[in-house]
């Protein structure tokens, strides 16, 4: 039952050290399109970027979201990356190898993901106020749901280059699983202008709780209830951790 702490380090290490090296792309890239995003989302609301949305501006109500999606997108992307790269280039027995157990691997490639998507909230946060200054409201429960977000995004990243055996499949899981689910979730509007159906889809979308807890905790705004997205959240987070180190511990699609 002991755990190889050299181990667990030198792994939490190295996923680190493998985005920090390309901090230009992995970290100052997402600040540019966060930005972007505010700008054009701004431009386009005209003489409507004013109005307010429940006593909380329209630039307020956005970059919450615009954050955690910046968060959730590059934990998700450090640990997918990684997996996938590590398969395809021949080296993923670097990662099988060790005397390290399935738990033990999640959670060292966990910790990339979480590092790197903390990092990029920190700079993007910080350009953001630039533009649109707020003042957080809440900031233990912030740091709870950046925290469960990123953990949650940096395991479904896992899932992703377990089940991926190329770079296509890789692409398709992005771009129609987990960028719909960012962009439907609450980002950009209120749910609460949605119709009814739309409206109770939204509750049983995760994406939704992260978004809404966090925009809570910046501007005391909130679609949902705050206990229920933690609650959803950890069940989540701990249904994938023990699919994730299942898979790691059978070796489905690694040791093939």
């Amino acid at each position: 039952m002991s755990i190889n702490l050299i181990g667990t380090y030198t792994l939490c290490k190295r996923e680190i050290w493998r985005f920090a090296k390309v901090w230009n792309q992995t970290v100052i890239a997402p600040v540019i399109t966060t930005l972007l995003f505010l700008a054009i989302m701004t431009l386009a609301m005209g003489s409507n970027a004013g109005r307010v949305i429940e006593g909380v501006s329209f630039n307020e109500f956005i970059a919450p979201g615009l954050i955690m999606m910046a968060i959730v997108q590059n934990a998700f992307a450090n640990t997918s990356s990684s997996l996938m790269l590590a398969k395809i280039q021949g080296v993923i027995i670097d990662i099988l190898m060790p005397p390290l157990t399935g738990g033990e691997v999640v959670f060292s490639l966990v910790m990339g993901g979480v590092v790197r998507g903390l990092l990029v909230g920190v700079v993007v946060t910080a350009s953001v106020y630039l533009f649109v200054p707020f003042a957080p409201t809440h900031l233990g429960i912030g740091l709870f749901y950046v925290l469960a977000a990123s953990v949650m995004l940096a395991l479904m990243g896992i899932l992703t280059g377990i089940w991926s055996q190329s770079f296509d499949q890789l692409s398709a899981i992005t771009n129609y699983i987990i960028t719909p689910l960012a962009f439907l979730s609450g980002t950009f509007y209120s749910i609460r202008q949605l119709p009814d159906f739309f409206y109770r889809i939204c509750h049983v979308n995760p994406f939704f709780y992260m978004i809404d807890g966090f925009r809570y905790a910046m501007t005391g705004y909130t679609d949902g209830g705050i206990g229920t997205g933690m609650i959803v959240l950890t069940v989540t987070n701990i249904t994938l951790w023990l699919v994730t180190a299942h898979l790691f511990k059978t070796g489905y699609r690694l040791k093939t």
